[in-house]
Parts: C-alpha cells; structure tokens; sequence
C-alpha cells in the first residue's frame, strides 16, 4: 500500500527547475512509487518512446477544467440523450488505457502511452490511484472511455479514445457526474485539447495549478461510483 501523504518531499527536483519544455528530471525506470511522488507534486510522465529515458513534466501552464465551468454544448446535449451507451467505472482498465495507446493522433507518429505505461499504470489502478470510465453499448461492448489519476480532490485525466461516435464524450459527461457527487475541485487536464475546450477547459499558469494542488491534494479515492 502507497500512501502519498509521506511525500511531502519529493525525489524530482524543485518544479521550478523546469527547463523551457517543462521537463522536470529523466528517468531510466518507472514505477508506482515515482507515480504517487510525481502526481503529488504536479509532476507525470510523458515518455518519447520506448527506448529513450523518461521526461518528468512540470509544463509552465497546465490545462484545468473546473467542475463549475464544466458545460455541455446544447447540440451534444442532445445527440447524448438519444444515445443508449452507458457506463461502468474500473471494470476494464488495462482495456481502456490499451485502447487509449492504439488510438492514431494527429500530429503524433507514436504514442506516449508505451507498454511500460499500461504495465505501471495497470498497477497503479490496482493500488486505487488510476481509474478508468468505461462507456458501453447496450450489448456491454467498448465503445470509448477515459482514464487519469485520483490525488485527494484532484482528478488528473490522461487519455481518452472511442470507438464509436460520441462515446468518449458520454464517458467525460457521466464521469463528471461521478466528480461532482464526490466534490472533486480540479480535473487536470495538462493540455486543453479540441474536445476539453468544447467543455469548458482553459490552461492556467504554474503556479496556480500549483496553489490549486495545495489546496486539494490528499490521499486517493478508491471508489467512484454513480451509485
């Protein structure tokens, strides 16, 4: 059992060392224990490939959507209430984060998510940091999802995929049900991509998600449930 409240200091440098890229420190290896330390202090993995040293990422602004800015466009509000998906949460992480790998980018030749990632995140997951929002058909199949990291208040979203139209954004929708009912106060997002801004999501500097991450930190949820 990890319990991040005993990293008050941290084995990554300062986040104030950061370099013009963000980079914090490379590593050669990765497990669960740098993942608590690292999420604790604003710091996550962002691997090139399989093959280089691991960067450790403090960018200078981070992408946050915040529960009271969340909103859902009136034409996918509509589009969600004739779909008949519906959700599970932790039922198939490894599935989701697999999927979340195999899933093309523009503008990226591989993905950061490397079989090293899905083995240590797999595990995190079994720790209870990591969890995973699955979206399904009626007939229990894996249409889309999302997965991040639970420290205190904070949800650190990672990754996203679908395999049918709208299933990842049912998936946000439902699991920003779940936030809300838990009072989560910050879902991370790192970067505000084209689906996080149709919702609300805006970067902030640093220090401000770092005052955020103050505030809020704490030991994970274990348990997210709609129920």
């Amino acid at each position: 059992m990890i319990e991040i409240s005993g990293y008050r200091s941290s084995i990554f440098p300062p986040v104030d060392s950061a370099d013009e890229n963000g980079i914090v420190a490379f590593s050669r290896t990765l497990n669960c224990r740098m993942l608590a330390d690292a999420y604790f202090h604003g710091i996550f993995p962002w691997p090139w490939d399989e093959n280089s040293p691991i960067p450790w990422m403090f960018p200078p602004e981070r992408g946050v959507l915040m529960p009271e800015d969340f909103h859902i466009p009136k034409s996918l509000a509509r589009e969600l209430k004739k779909s008949d998906f519906y959700l599970t949460v932790d039922q198939d992480f490894e599935a989701v984060i697999t999927a979340c790998a195999q899933t093309p980018r523009p503008g990226q030749d591989a993905t950061w998510i490397t079989p090293e990632i899905i083995k240590v995140y797999s595990e995190f997951h079994r720790l209870g940091f990591a969890h995973s929002f699955e979206c399904r058909t009626p007939t229990g199949e894996l249409a889309g999802g999302l997965y991040g990291i639970s420290i205190g208040r904070i949800f650190c979203g990672e990754s996203m995929f679908y395999r049918l139209p709208g299933a990842s954004k049912f998936a946000l929708v439902k699991a920003m049900e779940i936030f809300r009912k838990l009072q989560i106060k910050v879902i991370d997002t790192q970067m505000v991509t084209t689906i996080t801004a149709l919702f609300g999501a805006k970067l902030i500097p640093g220090n401000e998600y770092l005052a955020l991450l103050n505030k809020y930190r704490g030991e994970p949820i274990k348990t997210f449930s709609l129920d």
